[in-house]
């Protein structure tokens, strides 16, 4: 938690760096009309990955197995449209890492852990 002050900070500011700069290239028209169509993929990704997700967990409980997989991609699609959300090219790359399945797969075990240790320290509690 103690570095998340710090991204908060970093990422900003590279992000409007990035932004100028872009605007500088290639123009302020050409830099808006990318952020907004960012958006629109971002947004249209999460819902058809979501939807597959679900799809999934559905699956696996009518087999009777827990959709933890399921879970961790729902988490991962959760936050790859939240950050797409967001105008910038840094946190669209991030988002779009998050929604495709490949690239997806290197940060659920990121998300395991984190989820782990929260549970590990009580922060997080499962009612069953």
């Amino acid at each position: 938690m103690r570095y998340m002050l710090l991204l908060l900070i970093i990422i900003p500011a590279l992000e409007i760096g990035l932004l100028v700069l872009s605007g500088q290239a290639i123009g302020l028209v050409p830099t808006v009309l990318l952020i907004i169509m960012t958006g629109i993929l971002g947004a249209y990704l999460a819902k058809k990955q979501g939807i597959e997700t679900i799809r999934k967990a559905q699956r696996d409980m009518q087999y009777g197995q827990m959709p933890g997989e399921a879970i961790m991609d729902g988490l991962c699609i959760l936050v790859g449209g939240i950050v797409l959300l967001t105008p910038g090219f840094i946190t669209d790359a991030l988002g779009f890492l998050l929604l495709l399945p490949a690239t997806r797969r290197m940060f659920k075990p990121f998300f395991y852990r984190l989820f782990k240790r929260l549970i590990n320290k009580g922060n997080v509690i499962i009612y069953r």
